[in-house]
């Protein structure tokens, strides 16, 4: 026998199991269950992929025992089973980055909410939520040798060696003296009719009876063990579809909705999708866990390919059972497989075609959706080529004449007759951008801005280049609406006042121009077209990109402003050093950048202040 430590986030997360978690306590039995349907799977992979293992004889199975005397739950299956070191492995530690953050989130607002728990991964722990000991009783396949790892979730753990007849692991709860009722048959089949119905192995449990004194033992199936994504359709009620998503996905909530597909013809094969409701913990970790099950011929073949689906679905939750695939296909050789990325092509547009009949249908749903995986659906702008224009069709922006979000067909449609291009601004707040000097012509014309807020606008906004051949067009660009207005009056009128600007601003702007935007603010800054503006420099940053040459902006003044026309009359141009400086730092600040020298601002301000009293 030996002694073993947690690893501290287990330590914190047992914790938490014992004393503050307590919603849903139920899941633990789910977790288990969805633990040796794994277990029995990857088995399956290794029996038509490994040469050792071909002649394996076993039946698939999982076992449940109780006994009420002991007050002790059993869990059984006859899967692939664990070495000692597979035991220290995945039961004395979490070998997934993010655990901590994980353990701080659990310990904060949601330390009620065991919901979580599935899906980071570590359902096993939820069984310390009803159990005060845990033993694990486990020999792989294909060893001789079996192992026991025990816990009473305290800081420890051991691991002894110990004798199994067949390969597989045997999960020993010591429940509780108040979490007696999951010894009763009843509450344990309901259990499984709710999360582990479809589970594709049966699911035994033991019964005695007692009749005329005489005790009779049963040892029935409690589920269907069906594929549900194999079946008919018209055969699978709405309840049956979510309670199969909850033991895929390990989320406690229904799905916004289900994508079930039977293809037949030349390829077949089946597709099963879910749309979450809320976002996996991981989405915008690099090392995010695929939500997607490969199956051929119902046979488990992996759930950790990621080109099952392009980056930009990571959300969507399912199962891909491919009719035309070797069985001992090689994990190595699915990328080039061309059935595979047929599959896959024919999965992303009827995943896409969905969402858009959800937009259509029922728009406040799809807002709702929109608000969770927005960002990620943009994210495809990028490399989708074959559904691009799906995909446009499904991306929501803010406007600057409209409150509610709208389509890029609803702001063609709202297009004036002269228009000729889709107008947008990017930034980090939306009212900032809304009251931007930047928009002010645009608004007094009754052009509508589309407002785009998020860091990833800035890099992906710009590769959209048309909707349906109109033009998308920075509302910064120092070439918009200059062909609308002719300003050579106005810069022979100001002239000198432009020239003295440049000078003194020289090694902060590239230019100094009369603007044809502005109605009311005295000036904005804007870059020229080949130029990446402030939002997009920040994101360059923030990607590693932070020794790029500054690009200067150009500053564009407001000729019709009481600032200039009397810097004009008066031809006061000593005044026009500081206002100069003042106005490119308030620029700056409506752009939402940080003043390098807020001293400088506040004295220059100061002694404008001061000469006008």
């Amino acid at each position: 026998m030996s002694k073993h430590e947690f690893q501290t986030e287990v330590t914190q997360l047992l914790d938490l199991m014992i004393h503050s978690l307590y919603s849903n306590k139920e899941i633990f039995l789910r977790e288990l269950i969805s633990n040796a349907s794994d277990a029995l799977d990857k088995l399956n992979y290794l029996c038509i992929s490994d040469d050792k293992y071909k002649d394996l004889k076993y039946e698939p199975k999982i076992q449940i025992n109780v006994d009420k005397e002991a007050k002790t739950l059993t869990i059984t299956d006859t899967g692939i089973g664990m070495s000692k070191d597979d035991l220290v492995k995945n039961l004395g530690t979490i070998a997934k980055s993010g655990t901590k953050s994980f353990v701080e989130k659990l310990s904060g607002d949601a330390k009620k909410d065991s919901s979580l728990i599935g899906q980071f991964g570590v359902g096993f722990y939820a069984a310390f939520m009803v159990a005060s000991k845990v033993e694990v009783q486990s020999r792989k396949a294909g060893a001789k040798s079996a192992n026991a790892w025990i816990s009473s979730g305290g800081g420890e753990y051991e691991i002894k060696d110990s004798k199994k007849e067949e390969h597989g692991t045997t999960i020993t709860l010591h429940l509780k003296d108040d979490e007696v009722e999951f010894l009763e048959a009843f509450r344990i089949k309901s259990i499984i009719e709710k999360y582990s119905n479809h589970i594709p192995f049966a699911i035994f449990l033991e019964e005695s009876e007692t009749k005329d004194d005489k005790t009779e033992i049963s040892n029935n199936q409690i589920n269907k063990a069906s594929a549900l994504w194999r079946m008919n359709k018209t055969e699978i009620k709405t309840d049956e579809y979510n309670d199969f998503y909850k033991s895929l996905s390990h989320d406690s909530e229904d799905p916004r909705l289900h994508i079930h597909t039977k293809a037949e013809g030349k390829i077949e094969y089946s597709t099963l999708f879910y749309i979450p409701k809320t976002a996996p913990f991981d989405m915008f970790r690099v090392d995010y866990q695929s939500g997607i099950k490969l199956y051929v011929k119902r046979v488990f073949i992996t759930d950790d390919d990621k080109e099952l689906l392009p980056t930009y679905l990571r959300f969507v939750r399912g199962v891909i059972d491919v009719e035309d695939l070797p069985l001992n296909v090689s994990r190595e050789l699915l990328q080039q497989n061309v059935i595979l990325a047929s599959v896959k092509k024919a999965s992303v547009k009827k995943i896409l075609g969905e969402l858009k009949k959800l937009k259509n249908k029922d728009f406040e749903a799809y807002k709702e959706f929109y608000a969770v995986f927005g960002k990620v659906l943009k994210e495809g702008i990028m490399g989708e080529f074959d559904n691009r224009d799906l995909l446009l069709d499904l991306l929501l922006f803010k406007s600057s004449s409209r409150d509610e979000l709208i389509d890029l067909e609803q702001y063609k449609e709202k297009m004036a007759e002269d228009q000729k291009e889709i107008y947008y601004i990017t930034g980090e707040s939306a009212n900032m951008l809304k009251n931007s000097p930047l928009i002010e012509g645009f608004n007094e014309k009754g052009i509508e801005v589309l407002i785009l807020d998020e860091e990833v606008d800035t890099i992906v906004i710009p590769n959209i280049g048309q909707y349906k051949e109109i033009p998308l067009v920075a509302a910064n660009s120092a070439n918009v609406g200059s062909a609308d207005v002719d300003t050579k009056e106005l810069d022979e009128k100001f002239a000198e006042i432009l020239v003295k600007m440049k000078e003194e601003l020289k090694d902060e702007v590239k230019d100094v121009k009369i603007s044809t935007r502005l109605k009311k603010s005295p000036a904005c800054l804007v870059y020229d077209k080949e130029d990446p503006d402030f939002a997009m420099q920040q994101m360059l940053k923030q990607m590693g990109q932070g020794d790029m040459p500054p690009v200067k902006p150009i500053l564009e003044i407001n000729a019709d402003h009481e600032i200039f026309t009397k810097i004009e009359d008066k031809k006061d141009f000593i005044a026009l050093n500081n206002v100069s400086h003042v106005l490119l730092d308030l620029a700056k600040l409506s752009e939402g950048m940080k003043l390098e020298d807020g001293a400088d601002f506040a004295d220059r301000i100061n002694k404008l202040l001061a000469g006008s009293l």
